[in-house]
């Protein structure tokens, strides 16, 4: 029986059960579409002792994150996001040229050339080397490495302790959370402080986030499992914001609890919040999968009525998210013949599991769709404005979740 990789308690309760599917980000190319795809089970277990929401590690981190199709300046929205972050965390600590900031999972550089430009010393720390090297060329230090304690003492042998540990949207993709979060502890200085940020359960849960689900998102944290998982490490939890990134994501802010940092009035009103939701309690999970199937039986209704009245559905986005919400609905090229992408890195690629073709978006245009579903729905308002023209010959906006929605 699989036991909790925080508490060791073992797991049986199902939150849902997605069935068999790929890795949501093996892409594949024209040449692998005859092979067989390694499929998984993709049922995420709830732990009934601590709360962690997790999946099985089915495929390594090193298979998974050594070579990644995601490149995070693609999106304007996630730039901007990154840059106000910034300079409201440089005030915030009143970082300068005598400080050190580290980035785990630092991806292209997207966030810390904010730093660079700033003048701040930076490292960078990605394991993907095809993403970290556009990081290189940009001028950002970056080692193509995993993070964890054995890294994070090296680093401080090297180099000294870290003021600021930044770690967005990693804490997820790590089956190891005891060495993650203790590298952390490592690497800060007596008074540093790490952020991170994650998608909130919470949200997962009472908005139907189900696509968010997938084999490299490890786990799935609640502020207050998160909380009890960095003070094993000897860190404490003194700042945490709700953020509107991946449907509802948590920024928390870390420090050894040997610095005494004041806690924000923040900490107690989303763990009395939580507690209330009952996020804590087995029954608060219980309705999560009918949810779930209304949802897939929702938007297979909708793709095949415009099927069957010959009006077409082309799919905008490649993300992984995406590719849980096709594979778990069984929806392929029948239904919506191909979908689009801004990254050159996933354009002439094929999605895993569906086998829909990626191609630019001016493919799109070209076709002039009936309806365009947006795949990454975090980002439909930067995708309908980019996509303006489609309104032009009377084509219409879709997403799927939390529920379908045509925009006029």
């Amino acid at each position: 029986m699989a036991t909790c990789r925080f508490c060791d308690t073992p797991l049986s309760f199902a939150l849902v059960d997605l069935g068999e599917v790929p890795l949501a980000n093996s892409y594949l190319s024209t040449d692998q579409l005859e092979a067989e795809e390694p499929r998984f089970s993709l049922k995420p277990l709830v732990c009934e002792e601590c709360f962690l929401v997790q999946v099985p590690e089915w495929e390594s981190p090193e298979a998974i994150f050594s070579d990644y199709a995601y490149f995070s300046s693609v999106s304007r929205h996630w730039l901007e996001h990154a840059r106000v972050y910034c300079e409201h965390i440089r005030r915030r600590l009143d970082l300068g040229a005598a400080s050190r900031v580290i980035e785990v999972a630092s991806n292209d550089g997207y966030l810390l050339r904010n730093f660079v430009r700033a003048g701040i010393p930076v490292l960078g720390i990605e394991p993907a080397r095809n993403v970290g090297e556009v990081a290189v060329e940009k001028g950002i230090p970056t080692l193509f490495e995993f993070f964890g304690e054995e890294l994070a003492r090296r680093l401080l042998l090297e180099g000294g302790p870290a003021d600021l540990v930044i770690a967005n949207n990693v804490l997820a993709h790590t089956p190891h959370l005891h060495d993650f979060v203790s590298g952390i502890a490592a690497i800060l200085g007596p008074q540093g402080v790490a952020t991170l940020e994650f998608p909130h359960l919470l949200r997962l849960i009472e908005e139907t986030l189900f696509d968010t689900i997938y084999h490299e998102h490890y786990s799935y944290f609640s502020f207050s499992t998160v909380r009890e998982i960095f003070r094993h490490h000897g860190l404490d939890l003194f700042d945490v914001e709700e953020l509107p990134t991946h449907g509802g994501s948590l920024r928390i802010y870390a420090a050894p609890v040997d610095a005494e940092r004041p806690v924000s009035t923040a900490v107690e009103d989303l763990l009395a919040r939580e507690t209330a939701s009952g996020i804590r309690d087995l029954r608060a999970y219980a309705s999560f999968e009918a949810r779930v199937r209304e949802v897939r039986d929702n938007l297979l209704r909708f793709l095949e009525t415009e099927a069957t009245d010959d009006r077409t559905v082309l799919g905008y986005g490649a993300p992984a998210k995406g590719n849980t919400l096709l594979c778990y609905c069984g929806i392929d090229s029948r239904l919506v013949p191909f979908t689009v992408d801004l990254s050159p890195h996933k354009q002439n690629l094929f999605l895993p599991g569906s086998h829909l073709p990626i191609a630019d978006p001016q493919d799109l245009v070209e076709a002039r769709p009936d309806h365009v579903l947006i795949l990454p729905w975090n980002l439909k308002e930067e995708i309908m404005e980019q996509m303006q023209i489609v309104r032009t010959w009377g084509g219409r906006f879709v997403t799927a979740i939390p529920q379908l929605e045509i925009h006029e």
